[in-house]
């Protein structure tokens, strides 16, 4: 098949550190060329690929969410995409909102993948009004949690974001006694909870984190403070080497988040290095996390004693678990296999429709 990938253009495809988005992009971009496919990814200047690179920019704006804030620079991109449609059999779509816009009536199917929640409360009211405006547009789901938001858009399957397992180094016996706390320095990833977890416990917690300007005022005040950097120790953001060290010696992640996370790429990340995920029911961890298998998923009623509890239960777990759990369900070459799918049947119904 002849697919575009369309994705934002605030990082490069794959991202230096943190980036999300971005890194499933270039997983998917790589292992549909691998599969002989013929693709062409619409990305910042500075990505590397094995596809066809067609840039606006000639380097990544940056990911500030006061940069995303401008929507005029990602229209460029999107648009640059959608007036070449007709040389695709499809359009892969990783830009959300945005790139709802045009993507009718191009003469070539355009698919969505949504890497945010469109929950109410989580998102204005206005995206989700605008979700139901384009509710024909078929929309992959990442996990089928993110489908309880809006439950009646197209959703032509649920496909789960995933990781290239030879890049996570499995531990066995981790070499250190500590928490892990990963993620983007915000109210909802649960820095401040990872932390009073760890002082219950009387334990060492390492932080690894991506800070955001706009996420300053929150640190500062709320998480800052709490940092002594002898029990609860703060990196910033690190390099993959850096973090494989941090994930495979933890005892296990800690993952109390207050918001419905379509999908977090730290707790599969974690299990690959053999780290059990501590955490709440929220979003899709019961998908991602088997509960008293590759860690424990406990209600957010039960509060900070309750992660405290599952904590103490790590003992339950075995390690080769998590690592098998990531091989079976969260491996690239599935995940390429599974959009595949959906784009061949795509495809073949809007041959029919037409």
């Amino acid at each position: 098949m002849r697919i575009a990938l369309l994705a934002p253009p605030y990082l490069p495809v794959p991202p230096k550190a943190y980036g999300g988005t971005e890194k499933i992009v270039s997983l998917l971009a790589e292992g549909l060329v691998a599969r002989g496919h013929d693709v062409t990814l619409f990305a910042a200047g500075d990505s590397i690929t094995k596809a066809k690179l067609v840039s606006t920019y000639p380097a990544s704006l940056g990911n500030s969410g006061l940069k995303k804030s401008d929507t005029l620079e990602p229209l460029l991109q999107y648009d640059a995409c959608y007036r070449r449609a007709k040389e695709f059999d499809i359009i892969h779509s990783h830009g959300q909102y945005l790139s709802l816009f045009g993507a009718r009536n191009l003469g070539t199917p355009v698919v969505f993948t949504w890497h945010g929640s469109f929950f109410p409360g989580e998102v204005p009211e206005e995206k989700r009004e605008t979700l139901r405006a384009f509710s024909d547009l078929p929309i992959i789901s990442i996990s089928n949690n993110q489908r309880q938001a809006l439950p009646g858009l197209n959703y032509p399957a649920t496909v789960y974001n995933s990781l290239d397992i030879q890049e996570y180094p499995y531990v066995e016996k981790p070499t250190a006694d500590y928490l892990l706390w990963v993620g983007r320095m915000s109210p909802k990833k649960g820095a401040v909870e990872a932390i009073e977890v760890a002082r219950k416990l009387g334990m060492r917690l390492q932080m690894a984190a991506a800070l955001d300007p706009i996420d300053v005022p929150y640190f500062e005040k709320e998480v800052k403070p709490k940092i002594d950097g002898v029990n609860i120790v703060f990196h910033g953001e690190m390099t993959h080497p850096m973090l494989m060290t941090l994930y495979g010696n933890a005892k296990a992640v800690l993952y109390p988040i207050s918001w419905h996370e379509p999908f977090g790429l730290v707790m599969i990340e974690s299990m690959a290095c053999g780290t059990p995920v501590v955490g709440y029911n929220m979003g899709s961890v019961p998908e991602v996390v088997e509960d008293g298998v590759t860690g424990f998923v406990l209600a957010p009623r039960a509060g900070i004693d309750g992660l405290v509890q599952g904590v103490k239960r790590l003992g339950e777990i075995d390690r080769k678990a998590c690592r098998t759990r990531v091989e079976k369900y969260f491996h690239k070459d599935r995940m390429v296999l599974d959009y595949e799918a959906v784009y061949q049947k795509i495809v073949e119904g809007y041959a029919r429709w037409r």
